[in-house]
């Protein structure tokens, strides 16, 4: 009988490992789109809270301010351009807007001044230099509405320590009304931001000072730079960012001052120290006029926008130069 040869073919396909079966390609999407999704996805609540909280009241003040718009009546509709027209012609508005230019001069001189001095004088890290920074800056802990409080009791002249104080010393006869002239009031307002806000620009000029390389400073000293030379062509060119900050954000609070004249002065002597964030107050809740008041907080906002666009104009100059 004749036996037939083993079919290799077929014994290779025996032996073989069995390949698993390949799976149906499935479509993903790019990667570029998932990750413009994801990104979507974190900004999303931003992008809600700020069109809740910040463009959906600025349309409706921007509605007010061309708008007949009682607070307790509601809108009677449109008016343009009366509301605007009728901000410059009170007889408070110009007044107003050169206090609050005066104010903002003096508190940004003197605090940006007061601040860099602190800065310089905790740079190093020296004994009781961490003792001083947190002395310095704990004042900024406390809110402006509490702080103005404080000063308000300080200043008072019949129950405050200061006036007794300087009875005491000899300094005065009688007691001293700390908020009774134009001047005293503007000059002891500004004492009192100074005194809250210096450690907070202290620190933000302190990160900046602590940022500037030593090497900077030793190479400058081998060239025989004397400490003045030092400040101006090291330490101020090299911290202008940090001062650009301070500048801005104290231009921008000063402009909208009005927690501490609020409780300090009520906007007295003689409406001497009335700001233009108080007279948005006085028309919407003493006038009762939410249109006027909605065309005076426009045009602040259109005035902080263009003074801040050449704040940073100024600054981009003086980096590229």
């Amino acid at each position: 009988m004749q036996v037939k040869a083993p079919d290799r073919a077929a014994a290779e396909r025996r032996t073989r490992p069995e390949r698993p079966a390949r799976r149906p390609r499935t479509s993903r999407p790019p990667r570029w789109r998932s990750r413009t999704v994801q990104g979507l996805g974190y900004a999303a609540p931003t992008a809600v809270f700020v069109t809740v909280l910040f463009l959906l009241p600025l349309l409706l003040v921007g509605q007010m301010s061309l708008s007949d718009w009682p607070l307790l009546a509601g809108n009677r509709g449109g008016n343009a351009p009366e509301n605007y027209t009728d901000v410059t012609d009170s007889a408070l508005f110009w007044p107003a807007v050169r206090f609050t230019l005066l104010y903002t001069v003096i508190v940004t001189v003197v605090l940006l001044g007061l601040a860099l001095l602190l800065a310089l004088l905790v740079q190093e890290s020296r004994p009781g230099a961490g003792f001083f920074r947190t002395v310095y800056f704990l004042p900024g802990a406390l809110g402006l509405a509490s702080a103005s409080l404080l000063f308000w009791g300080l200043y008072s002249p019949t129950t405050g320590p200061l006036s007794r104080i300087l009875e005491k010393l000899g300094l005065v006869d009688d007691p001293v009304s700390f908020l009774g002239t134009p001047t005293s009031a503007l000059l002891s307002t500004v004492f009192l931001i100074v005194w809250k806000f210096a450690g907070f620009y202290m620190l933000i000029l302190l990160v900046g000072l602590q940022r500037i390389p030593h090497e900077v400073y030793e190479a400058a000293r081998m060239d025989g730079a004397g400490r003045g030379q030092i400040f101006r062509g090291i330490t101020l060119p090299l911290l202008r960012p940090s001062l650009a900050l301070c500048l801005l954000l104290s231009v921008t609070g000063s402009l909208l001052a009005f927690d501490q004249f609020f409780i300090l002065t009520k906007g007295g002597p003689d409406n001497s120290t009335v700001t233009v964030v108080q007279l948005i107050y006085r028309e919407a809740f003493q006038r009762l006029n939410l249109g006027t008041a909605a065309a005076l907080s426009i045009t602040v906002l259109a005035a902080l926008l263009l003074l801040n666009v050449l704040q940073f104009r100024g600054l981009g100059r003086a980096d590229e130069s």
